[in-house]
């Protein structure tokens, strides 16, 4: 059987600003890696002059999102239809087709289908607190949670596809360790840690004050520059200004590394941090 990983996220760029050096690690090494991206990031700020031949951001975006899966080496994308619900308090929030206004049942059963069907040992997603409080990523987070229960579940008819569970799930995570420092370098900068983002809507200290297990680390040094490349086609939300990419620079200073809090199955108490997803997987 050969290796397969499925990332859930809820908008394009989350595949690379978050987990891309993961995604592309993996694809590397021959694992087929699937995508499944609950919208179109269609509330994100765009500067005009990008949207030119395209009829919306959300068309826009996709076309990026595809550019930065095929520089990752993904195997295929898929998208849930459901809109950008915008950041907590704005009218987007309030959308008929907003992601945060779907039934958690409905979102809970599209993402179990894709577990059923593509088969993956390990599926990563969002922590709890969805990396840094956007409702939608909050929204995938406890829809993945409940996906992966479903999936398992013989009872719970999808399709007609059988039942089965993944070895593995994870939660990205940023390392607090490292925010420790991103947050002490930012004003050396002229950058505000509790503004941070092209939006200004990120506040690193609310990160950097709730604390998660890390389980596993996945070093990606030497597919850094395909992360960086996939970033690049994010040109409408900043990937494109390695300068002014402000998190990803300090990133690439202190290390190629990313995070993640394993939740299924429990780690034991002392167990080794993991520096591979499909460490004790068995794909024979």
């Amino acid at each position: 059987m050969s290796r397969r990983l499925l990332a859930v996220v809820a908008h394009p760029d989350d595949e690379t600003f978050g987990m891309g050096g993961t995604l592309a690690h993996y694809a590397e090494q021959g694992v087929e890696v699937y995508l499944v991206c609950a919208t179109r990031g269609e509330v994100g700020e765009v500067n005009p002059d990008l949207l030119e031949g395209y009829q919306s951001v959300g068309e826009l975006r996709e076309h990026e999102l595809c550019c930065a899966a095929d520089v990752l080496g993904l195997k295929k994308v898929y998208f849930l239809d459901y809109r950008d619900s915008g950041m907590p308090g704005s009218f987007e929030n309030a959308h008929p087709r907003a992601l945060i206004r779907a039934p958690l049942m409905e979102v809970e059963e599209k993402i179990a289908f894709y577990i059923r069907d593509i088969k993956p040992q390990v599926v990563i997603t969002f922590d709890p607190m969805g990396g840094y409080g956007h409702p939608d990523h909050v929204a995938v987070h406890k829809a993945v949670v409940g996906a992966f229960e479903i999936s398992g579940n013989a009872g719970r008819k999808i399709n007609n596809l059988k039942a089965f569970t993944p070895n593995k799930l994870y939660f990205h995570i940023f390392p607090r360790k490292m925010l420790r420092w991103i947050v002490k370098f930012m004003p050396l900068f002229g950058k505000d840690p509790s503004g941070f983002g092209k939006n200004a809507d990120i506040d690193l200290t609310s990160i950097m004050a709730t604390a998660y297990p890390e389980h596993a680390r996945i070093n990606y040094h030497k597919v850094a520059k395909k992360r960086e490349k996939a970033s690049a086609c994010h040109a409408s939300q900043g990937g494109d200004q390695q300068s002014g990419y402000f998190l990803s620079w300090l990133l690439r200073i202190f290390s190629s590394t990313e995070s993640f809090m394993r939740a299924y199955p429990p780690p034991e108490e002392n167990e080794r941090i993991e520096k591979d997803l499909f460490n004790k997987v068995n794909t024979g």
